[in-house]
């Protein structure tokens, strides 16, 4: 199957909308189940996680879902290059490709440097590194299911970007606001899969709403790599200290009504993204879990943008 096949299947198994939740990595086996099983019900298309090397293994919590459910698509946003051995990770993911056709996107990353030097190991070379572990991958002499697994690329800035266009099916972006969505499809070019992910908060106080964003950013605004990013976009040493001024929380987090969100989202697909994920911030699953509920009907009819 040529790589624009495999790149059409995907964007119509996924449809316009789905679920980033990576909170689920702490819930007991059962919660996670019935948190997949839910969104599904809820007719969002996907539902990814991320993976920390020593916290969670992501093709081991995607079986997991992927049995709980019928339809939806899983996505790991990312496997972890540090995890584990690149053609473990090619044999892990003809695994559920075969198991599963259709219904699993591999995302690949480098993960940052903070969270890789504190297990023992070194982050470097990142670049290189990505195109090292892609090879292994091509090299492994695993058998391919008859339906290939969709393979994007965790890229920010324009060389892992052009990596992902060239080695992979596409990108998937996190903690970008919708002008990275654009300039990551003048990049990736129409034939590429991009999935970014978008936080929201279904909260119309600003002041409540905000202080529900930081939680979230200030985390992300310790590592290096988002915070470059996001200078690209006229972002200042201002905006970016902290856990974030008024603008950057605005501009990374979505936050209102129903309509507010979906207009985000709006945003995202109309800058090029074929699938925006969007990432609930809740102190819990259930109100994770209500949210979406909430948004469903406004979020899945949502304009078809660029497709």
């Amino acid at each position: 199957m040529a790589v624009s096949d495999t790149v059409t299947e995907t964007r119509q198994a996924l449809g316009p909308v789905g679920v980033w939740l990576g909170a689920l990595q702490r819930e007991p086996a059962e919660s996670q189940r019935s948190a997949a099983l839910r969104i599904e019900e809820l007719g969002y298309g996907s539902v990814f996680e991320g993976e920390l090397v020593g916290g969670n293994d992501v093709f081991a919590q995607e079986a997991a879902w992927l049995c709980a459910t019928s339809r939806i698509v899983t996505g790991a946003g990312i496997a972890n290059i540090w995890a584990r051995h690149p053609a473990t990770a090619q044999a892990a993911a003809a695994a559920l490709g075969d198991a599963w056709p259709g219904r699993f996107v591999l995302g690949v990353g480098v993960s940052h440097a903070p969270l890789i030097d504190k297990t023992g190991m070194t982050y470097e070379r990142p670049l290189e590194r990505m195109r090292e572990y892609l090879d292994g991958m091509d090299r492994a002499t695993v058998t391919p299911p008859a339906r290939p697994v969709p393979r994007v690329l965790a890229a920010l800035r324009r060389r892992m970007l052009e990596l992902a266009r060239d080695r992979a099916h596409g990108a998937h972006s996190y903690f970008v606001p919708p002008e990275h969505t654009a300039d990551a499809r003048e990049v990736l070019g129409p034939d590429r899969l991009l999935i970014p992910e978008q936080a929201i908060c279904l909260e119309t106080d600003p002041a409540a709403a905000r202080a529900t964003a930081r939680e979230h950013t200030s985390f992300y605004l310790s590592l290096p790599n988002y915070v470059n990013n996001l200078k690209r976009f006229g972002f200042t040493d201002e905006d970016v200290a902290g856990a974030g001024s008024d603008r950057l929380v605005d501009a990374i987090v979505a936050w209102g009504d129903k309509g507010a969100i979906a207009a985000r989202v709006r945003e995202h697909r109309d800058a090029g993204a074929d699938h925006v994920l969007i990432q609930p911030l809740s102190k819990d699953i259930p109100g994770a879990l209500r949210q979406l509920e909430e948004l469903a009907g406004a979020l899945l009819p949502v304009s078809p943008g660029r497709r």
